[in-house]
């Protein structure tokens, strides 16, 4: 293992933000990943974590260790019961996608929803990844991760990592403190596709849902996000930027009441989910530029690095949306990626 200093990050992220790393690491194994841990320790540094930086900002540079975690591996293991169900473990640094498409071409089924999501697998839990009606934690059986102030290995159980939306123990009460080596998550052989979720079931019109199979919804959850997000290495960007807010019923109608056109979306408990992107798009912000970022034409939930953009102005810009759809809707929006670095 290498460990190098004053390393730029620039490559490292979607949205191509300047920043540098004190120190950096790529760890291929888990115990490489055991070596930098106890090098940070040795040495009283800092750890941050960097996986396929789809999901970051950089506000600045990183003091202490960066770790770019590279491991890789697959395992499928059969149940031995009557449920036909297969667990399959994978590294944290496999790309999420291509794990996806791995397990589709096994004939395991239940990730089709997931496709096309960037990032690495060990991200995945953190942010509780979710698309077209499903969220990891909807498959998820448990996970191992070192823990940064000792190295020792953790298992966590699904009720330990307490999911929410787009939330996880990893983004509260322990975030960072551990790193994700493996996920593993439970897979079915029996094919049940679902396309409830309104966009995936209008580009599916047509079709009749016993007679499609998982590899279709794949694809056409593929041309869903193709048509819709830039492609990073096109146009930098972090994909959806901002959490769809979720209201009781009585905000909702309250809401609604004052914007008839105003979609909904009922959840499980009652609530209901909005989605972000409306309310920028119609508080006019699609397609604002300045100071070298934007807000995507197209979708009004990416903001792009149209330019040398820095963090710092990108999160302005983010602040200014913030404080805006607060001010016309008294909703307060939350930013999805996590934010790394402080200015120079």
């Amino acid at each position: 293992m290498n460990i190098k200093a004053n390393v730029s990050l620039l490559a490292l992220n979607t949205l191509a933000l300047p920043g540098r790393a004190e120190f950096f690491c790529r760890v291929s194994t888990n115990d490489e990943l055991a070596e930098g841990l106890s090098y940070a320790r040795a040495e009283q540094l800092p750890v941050t974590i960097l996986g396929g930086g789809s999901n970051v900002v950089l506000a600045g540079d990183i003091a202490g260790l960066v770790v770019q975690i590279a491991t890789c591996g697959i395992e499928r293991r059969q149940q031995n019961d009557d449920s036909q169900r297969i667990h399959w473990t994978a590294a944290a640094g496999e790309n999420w996608h291509q794990f996806v498409q791995h397990t589709l071409a096994e004939k395991s089924y239940g990730l089709e929803n997931l496709s096309l999501i960037p990032g690495l697998v060990g991200a995945a839990p953190i942010q509780n990844i979710g698309a077209y009606g499903l969220e990891l934690s909807d498959r998820f059986v448990s996970l191992v991760a070192l823990e940064i102030a000792t190295g020792n290995a953790v298992n966590f159980s699904k009720s330990d990592c307490k999911f929410g939306y787009r939330d996880s123990v990893f983004k509260q009460g322990a975030a960072g403190q551990f790193v994700v080596t493996s996920v593993t998550v439970a897979l079915s052989e029996r094919a049940n596709v679902d396309i409830r979720y309104p966009a995936l079931a209008a580009a599916l019109a047509g079709e009749s849902p016993e007679a499609l199979n998982p590899q279709q919804v794949s694809a056409a959850v593929c041309r869903i996000r193709q048509q819709k997000l830039p492609d990073p290495a096109v146009q930098p960007n972090a994909g959806s930027f901002f959490k769809n807010p979720v209201l009781s019923n009585e905000q909702w109608q309250q809401l609604q009441a004052e914007y008839p056109q105003l979609p909904g979306y009922p959840q499980p408990d009652g609530t209901i989910k909005l989605p972000a992107a409306w309310l920028i798009d119609q508080a006019g912000w699609k397609g604002a530029e300045g100071q070298g970022c934007g807000v995507h034409r197209e979708h009004a939930l990416v903001l792009i690095n149209s330019g040398a953009c820095s963090g710092q102005q990108l999160l302005q810009l983010a602040g200014d949306i913030v404080v805006d759809i607060e001010q016309r809707f008294g909703i307060l929006l939350v930013i999805e990626p996590q934010v790394f670095g402080s200015p120079v």
